[in-house]
């Protein structure tokens, strides 16, 4: 059983340890920040289900096909089992329905790309930003 679990779950410490510079997102405030920052460059939300193999799967692929330089995004990480308040809000003021996995990137205070599961794609955020 902990093959399983070592397969399809991560935490917030492993996420420290991934090769991109993930920036955790635990306060309410910083959804303000993310918007403020987005007006210099785009911001991208991953929601992720730390008890969920889907999600698991959806977030290591995402993080093997991300390519896209640092001076160009900045990433957000959202762990929604420690944080539902933050993902209820997000899906508010954001106005888009909740998903587990889910990416959302914000730009000029506003969201123009938002996916979950394995329709989240890298290539497609390219395009956008």
């Amino acid at each position: 059983m902990s093959l399983f679990k070592n397969l399809f779950q991560s935490n917030n410490a492993e996420i420290t340890n991934q090769k991109l510079n993930w920036i955790a997102l635990t306060e309410l405030n910083q959804l303000n920040e993310i918007v403020e920052l987005s007006n210099t460059k785009p911001v991208l939300i991953f929601k992720h289900s730390t008890r969920c193999g889907i999600s698991s799967m959806a977030l290591k692929h995402f993080e093997n096909d991300f390519d896209i330089p640092a001076s160009k995004i900045d990433l957000y990480f959202l762990d929604l089992l420690q944080y539902r308040a933050i993902s209820a809000e997000i899906a508010s003021k954001f106005n888009v329905i909740h998903q587990s996995p889910q990416a959302l990137l914000i730009d000029k205070g506003i969201v123009v790309y938002h996916d979950s599961h394995s329709g989240i794609s890298v290539e497609a955020i390219k395009k956008i930003i």
